[in-house]
Order: C-alpha cells, then sequence, then structure tokens
C-alpha cells in the first residue's frame, strides 16, 4: 500500500513538474516585436464553476471581479519587477487601458467579440496581455493552501487553469503563452499565484532583459 501511494505522490509531482514548463515562445518573436513600445494588460476572461448555486447576475459580479484581479495582480508584477530589471517595453497603466475600454462600450461580456488588432488600436499599444481563467474556487480571496493527501486522490486539489498570453498589435499573432494548473501549492490569492508562476516564467519571458 505505501508502495502504491509513492508512486502515486511520484506522478502526481511529475505532472505538475511537466505543467510547470507549459510555455510557447513564437519563433517570429523577434521580427513581430521589433517595434513594439508598449503592451496593455486587459481584464481576463473568466469562467467559474462552482458547487455553489448562484444567479446569473452574481455570477457575472463574481466573474468580473476575478478578471480585474488578475490584471491589476499582473500589472503589479510587472511594477515590481520592472524596479530589479529592465523591460525592452513598458505597460500602459490598467486605469488608462480600463477607461479607453469603458469608453468605447467594451466590457468583459463583449471583449472576446473584439480582435487582438482592433484592441491594440483602440489602445494606441503595440501588443496585448491577455489570458483565460477557469476556476472552480475564488482565489482574489486567501484559499486554503494546506496539504491535503484525500484532496488529491479524489482529485479536488485543482482549482482550476490560468493561461497568459502576449499577442502582436499589427498582426494578431501569438508571440508568447504560459498556462499552468492552479492547485494548492500555488498560493493562497491571485497576486501570490500570479507572483509565482511569473518567476518561473520569467527565464522565458521574452521582453525581460537580464
Amino acid at each position: 500500500m505505501k508502495k502504491i501511494n509513492l508512486i502515486l505522490l511520484l506522478l502526481i509531482f511529475s505532472a505538475e513538474m511537466f505543467g510547470q514548463k507549459n510555455i510557447y515562445v513564437s519563433k517570429r518573436f523577434d521580427e513581430l516585436s521589433k517595434d513594439h513600445k508598449e503592451l496593455a494588460i486587459i481584464p481576463f476572461l473568466t469562467t467559474l464553476q462552482l458547487d455553489e448555486k448562484l444567479s446569473e447576475e452574481k455570477l457575472e459580479e463574481m466573474e468580473n471581479k476575478e478578471s480585474y484581479t488578475v490584471q491589476n495582480a499582473l500589472e503589479s508584477y510587472f511594477l515590481k519587477r520592472k524596479k530589479r530589471k529592465k523591460f525592452t517595453v513598458e505597460f500602459q497603466n490598467i486605469e488608462d487601458t480600463n477607461t479607453i475600454l469603458k469608453r468605447n462600450n467594451i466590457t468583459l461580456q463583449n471583449l472576446d467579440t473584439y480582435t487582438t488588432q482592433e484592441l491594440c488600436k483602440i489602445l494606441d499599444v503595440d501588443g496585448l496581455i491577455s489570458g483565460n481563467l477557469l476556476l472552480s474556487t475564488i482565489i482574489s480571496e486567501d484559499i486554503d493552501d494546506s496539504f491535503d493527501i484525500v484532496s488529491i486522490f479524489r482529485g479536488k486539489s485543482n482549482f482550476g487553469r490560468i493561461s497568459i498570453k502576449v499577442s502582436d498589435g499589427s498582426t494578431g499573432k501569438l508571440l508568447w503563452k504560459y498556462a499552468k494548473t492552479i492547485n494548492r501549492k500555488s498560493g493562497r490569492n491571485t497576486f501570490a499565484i500570479v507572483e509565482a508562476m511569473m518567476r518561473k516564467a520569467s527565464r522565458k519571458f521574452p521582453y525581460d532583459k537580464d
């Protein structure tokens, strides 16, 4: 029995390690990004799959909160890292980004009906940082990150998945993407989760100067 448990733990650990390496960088990155000066971080498209039954209005409100919290967490990460290292691009202030989107009647409900090129033209930036969240729990508030072997065996250790991508404003081409499963060891809240995953991805974040 102990041997079986050990094998299961090793398989789980190996799967997590493999998931952490899920980073894509376009072979055309240098070509498409050579004139990039500013990127905008837009709110993430969030889908909540909670056990709790909620009204459509309440669910939409909670999804919106998660979307803007990730946007805020990413900006905080880049600003904090910018104090220690240089980036080859600037990042548009998210308050400006959200104000411009609002002026153009772009909301989280119709954001996915716009192309990358359209959004970059509206925001007057060279590229877009966007992403998706699929969650079975709220991560904008502190979550239980304690290690629970029973939950792992029951398949309840994962809280969802997050993907972050950078796209070129002129062509709409995907330049960089990082996707990761969110689990009990990812962090206590959105800011901790984003900080941890971006630290692991930083060596392959193409705008990051060494």
